[in-house]
């Protein structure tokens, strides 16, 4: 064989072996990209989450259809709750891997240690018009003051309807020990105003705009006002023991929250259609909402207002530390 053969035989497989040194360095190099986006292996790839029918939860459904959780390498399934206290207690049976409340019942489980929760994210907090005690044109309450002594519809002791009723009242000097509180979900609340079973009722959106459209529900005082204004209102937990399982998993969940809760603050139009297809609602109502503010990085100092509200209306009996509830929160 000539020797002009042989060089160029030799500069072909110089060339090959260089490409597929440079083909597999790219696809480790992407390889590495991925597994730092996801911080490796998941301990999980599917969970579940259990959720409430409300405004709350819009950041979820918009990771879910966004692709973001899938991005992440997690598969997440929705599972409906009646209440804060009952997809607390799907996470405490392990129906659940991460539910979703008002804060109330995670710090009255913390207080009384009936189960061992830590808050993975946030979620929202009482914006203008947002959550407000309601009244319809031919109760008998007109103002706040009027409130005493009458029939409130809450939807359980110590929850959000309940702590923030109170601490209004108290705000302007209207007792609370007379006054009648009449459990009553949200979905049930226009029914039971329109009706006359209660006088008066604290609803947030979107059953507000729902109850001012089927019932004539109009406002008494809005709670964004007072020792209650922007005050934390709702967020996710999940068992410490699931926690400390499942830091990657729970950093996945994080980031794609994360992402989607800032695209609603920028654009509303986003909510919108989730509100529709998730909540049920009709497409008018979510034009009139008054949404709350969404958040999904927890800040200790801003969430330990609500132990220590629950602290100062009875719903606890001793000081609970917010800081040490909150997980491990990943960056973005």
């Amino acid at each position: 064989m000539s020797s002009g053969r042989v060089g160029t035989r030799r500069a072909a497989l110089g060339l090959a072996l260089t490409v597929v040194a440079a083909t597999a360095l790219t696809g480790c190099s992407a390889l590495d990209s991925n597994a730092s986006a996801s911080g490796g292996s998941l301990e999980k790839s599917k969970i579940k989450v259990a959720i409430l029918p409300t405004v709350d939860t819009a950041p979820l459904w918009l990771a879910q259809d966004a692709g973001y959780f899938k991005a992440e390498g997690l598969e997440v399934e929705a599972v409906m709750a009646a209440s804060g206290q009952a997809a607390l207690t799907k996470a405490v049976s392990g129906e659940t891997d991460i539910s979703i409340s008002s804060y109330m019942p995670f710090f009255v489980a913390k207080s009384t240690g009936t189960a061992d929760f830590q808050l993975v994210a946030d979620a929202t907090s009482v914006s203008p018009k947002s959550v407000a005690i309601v009244t319809v044109p031919n109760s008998p309450v007109k103002t706040v003051n009027d409130l005493a002594g009458r029939r409130i519809a809450m939807t359980a002791k110590n929850t959000a309807s309940d702590l923030l009723a109170k601490s209004l009242m108290k705000d302007h000097g209207v007792p609370i020990d007379k006054v009648n509180w009449v459990p009553s979900p949200f979905p049930n609340t226009a029914a039971a105003l329109a009706q006359g079973q209660v006088d008066a009722a604290l609803l947030p959106e979107p059953f507000l705009s729902q109850a001012a459209k089927t019932a004539g529900a109009i406002p008494v005082i809005d709670v964004n006002s007072g020792a209650t204004q922007d005050f934390p209102l709702s967020g996710y937990g999940a068992i410490s023991k699931w926690v400390q399982a499942n830091p990657k998993t729970l950093a996945a969940f994080q980031r794609a929250l994360q992402k989607a809760t800032s695209e609603t603050n920028r654009d509303r139009s986003k909510i919108e259609p989730l509100l529709v297809k998730y909540a049920k609602m009709d497409e008018d109502t979510t034009k009139l909402l008054s949404l709350p503010s969404f958040s999904a990085k927890l800040d200790a100092r801003r969430l330990q207002r609500v132990p220590d509200l629950m602290l100062q209306m009875g719903a606890i009996t001793s000081k609970v530390d917010a800081a040490s509830m909150i997980a491990p929160q990943a960056t973005s």
